[in-house]
């Protein structure tokens, strides 16, 4: 496995990839590499001869520099994680490398990027997408791989990839989840025991919402009664957003659902009152519900992809 920390020298690679005539696909990670990541590693061997992992910690999308500070360094692990998930090379640049003194150049995708997590952090998306129109250009990739659980930032690099005409397939890859159904993320290990058992209430308020969808519901407002409810099945959590969206264009849906719809959760975890030093956690997850009669999920992810 290569380990490439140049963005020239990376740039030479793959030119020397793309003339011998193999497809090269790219997954952009921070690091701290969990089952999730390896399921995205696997999900880009399908569609590519050379799979390539950046890991690159982008300070530019954290709101608060304690943040930024406190993400953990972790790259010999993920190196050997990436090794042993048949990873042909890591790209893993020094913030100077993609951010040269005084640069000056962003990336902004407008109305997509306000609602949901981007009115909880102004200025995040304009971070993810400046840093991953970098890497395009650094690793001219023919594919690159992102989670569903990010639907928001996958929608968001979608329709960044089809405005700047950037020549690379972007594939969303079905959310990872533990054995108990709670997304698999890097901010999990930050949860203790109690918190971890009451985060598994946001998978149960989806599952809860999916089921009332089948049985006729429709009302968005019924419905987020249903979340809502389950999620007080959290105490210790707060909710940032509980929202049901057009997955498309992520705009609010309409009071009854006509078609596929974007039922998006995210919550913040306090610490315990023994461990007032831990972090505050914050835990995203999502699911289209699909009433009856309506196109299906897969279809409204093959549209999005097109």
């Amino acid at each position: 496995m290569q380990v490439v920390a140049k963005v020239k020298e990376l740039q030479a690679l793959a030119d020397c990839e793309r003339a011998a005539g193999r497809r090269i696909a790219l997954v952009p990670t921070m690091g701290a590499l969990h089952a999730g990541h390896i399921s995205l590693i696997e999900e880009a061997r399908k569609y590519a001869d050379v799979v390539w992992v950046s890991i690159f910690v982008n300070p530019t999308q954290f709101n608060d520099p304690k943040d930024y500070n406190a993400y953990p360094d972790t790259l010999e692990d993920d190196s050997g994680k990436c090794e042993a998930a048949g990873v042909d090379a890591i790209f893993v640049p020094t913030p100077g490398e993609l951010y040269p003194e005084g640069a000056q150049t962003w990336v902004e995708v407008t109305e997509l990027a306000r609602p949901l997590c981007g009115a909880a952090r102004p200025g995040h998306f304009n971070g993810v997408t400046s840093v991953v129109s970098k890497l395009f250009l650094a690793a001219k990739p023919h594919v690159a791989v992102f989670g569903e659980k990010d639907f928001q930032q996958l929608a968001v690099i979608r329709r960044m990839t089809r405005d700047l005409c950037f020549d690379v397939d972007i594939v969303g890859a079905a959310t990872a989840r533990e054995p108990d159904g709670l997304a698999m993320s890097s901010r999990n290990v930050h949860l203790d025991a109690e918190a971890r058992r009451q985060a598994r209430a946001l998978v149960g308020a989806l599952d809860a919402a999916e089921q009332a969808v089948g049985e006729g519901v429709v009302d968005t407002s019924q419905l987020l009664a249903v979340v809502k409810e389950e999620l007080t099945k959290a105490p210790r959590a707060s909710i940032d957003y509980a929202e049901i969206r057009n997955p498309e264009t992520l705009e609010l849906a309409p009071a009854h659902l006509e078609g596929p719809a974007l039922l998006a959760l995210a919550l913040y975890f306090e610490p315990a009152s023994d461990r007032p030093d831990s972090p505050r956690v914050r835990l995203i997850d999502n699911r289209v519900l699909t009433p009856g009669g309506a196109d299906s999920a897969d279809s409204v992810t093959r549209r999005s992809q097109s």
